[in-house]
């Protein structure tokens, strides 16, 4: 069995890195995409993973299997494309480490994963499979993703989604709002940040934001407060689990280390999502705590995901 299985962008991460001599903007090519990180932050933890996706035939799409092959990450359904380049992120940074982004993807190849590509004996062999949103926002990813999210229910799988919303990957906002929401009453568990309370339920109070999604299917929500911690909620109710202190280099892939985290712990401790209460729910949000505070004190996401070691460490010190 593949503990998580996750469809989605594997992409480059061009993240701000500085001037040249001449005073031109200098980027550090990093490979990225919410759902690798995810994946790769469940293997430095122990877990097994594998990808659904597509890149292109060029030297970052070589470059991004590569990565993947060896953190260990199954990549037999990372499928290349020859008439679409690998698309690509250029990340600015602020001086606390926040992030805006520009992208490359008119279209990138991610966007271009067609139904007949998904391979449904590894969906079966799945325990945890995971989507984003970014694989809504264009034909033919968003009909393959709702085809893969229906053969993943039917195996029985736990349905994992975080929307991880881009306003300048979407026609509207509207239009993200409505293709966002309609696969939350598949989902199990979610993750959602602050900002993306009022996009997915018209309420921006977090607490509030979770009660709905909850009444709307999943068993599990998920709202990260930044340096606040994180709000879960099950149907027990809610709590805030603090975060643990950290100085930011670069929050890229803070949110996927985070829900790696979370991910792990809920696979280890073997339980359906509508079984899990609300003190496990919040022991699994502290682990995933604990591996985004470390994932933040480097540059990059996937090159930053930290060890099982690592984060043992800093949850026996807290």
């Amino acid at each position: 069995m593949i503990d998580v299985t996750a469809l989605g962008e594997v992409l480059i991460d061009f993240t701000d890195a500085g001037t040249s001599d001449g005073g031109q903007k200098l980027f550090e090519r990093n490979p990225g995409g919410a759902p690798a990180n995810v994946l790769v932050a469940l293997r430095r933890l122990g877990r097994t993973a594998a990808v659904i996706g597509k890149v292109g035939a060029d030297m970052h799409g070589e470059f991004l299997r590569g990565v993947l092959d060896d953190e260990g990450v199954d990549t037999r359904n990372l499928v290349t494309d020859p008439d679409a380049f690998t698309t690509l992120a250029f990340v600015a940074l602020s001086a606390d480490g926040e992030r805006s982004f520009s992208f490359a993807r008119k279209p990138g190849a991610d966007t271009r994963l067609r139904s007949g590509e998904v391979d449904r004996a590894l969906i079966e062999e799945s325990r945890v499979f995971h989507v984003g949103s970014l694989s809504l926002t264009d034909e033919p990813a968003r009909s393959a993703t709702m085809l893969a999210l229906a053969r993943a229910k039917a195996a029985g799988c736990v349905l994992s989604y975080d929307p991880n919303y881009r306003a300048n990957l979407w026609e509207s906002e509207r239009e993200a709002c409505e293709r966002m929401r309609e696969v939350v009453e598949h989902m199990d568990v979610m993750k959602l940040s602050a900002e993306e309370c009022a996009l997915l339920t018209g309420e921006a109070d977090a607490e509030k934001a979770a009660a709905l999604l909850l009444s709307q299917g999943p068993s599990v929500v998920v709202v990260t407060l930044d340096a606040e911690g994180a709000l879960v909620a099950t149907r027990e109710g809610s709590r805030l689990v603090p975060s643990f202190r950290a100085d930011a280099v670069d929050t890229t892939g803070a949110g996927d280390s985070f829900w790696g985290g979370f991910l792990c712990a809920l696979v280890e401790g073997e339980k359906r999502p509508a079984e899990v209460t609300l003190d496990e729910a919040a022991g699994y949000v502290r682990f995933g705590n604990a591996v985004a505070s470390l994932c933040v004190r480097g540059r990059g996401g996937i090159p930053s995901m930290p060890s099982r070691e690592a984060v043992e460490a800093l949850l026996a010190e807290a």
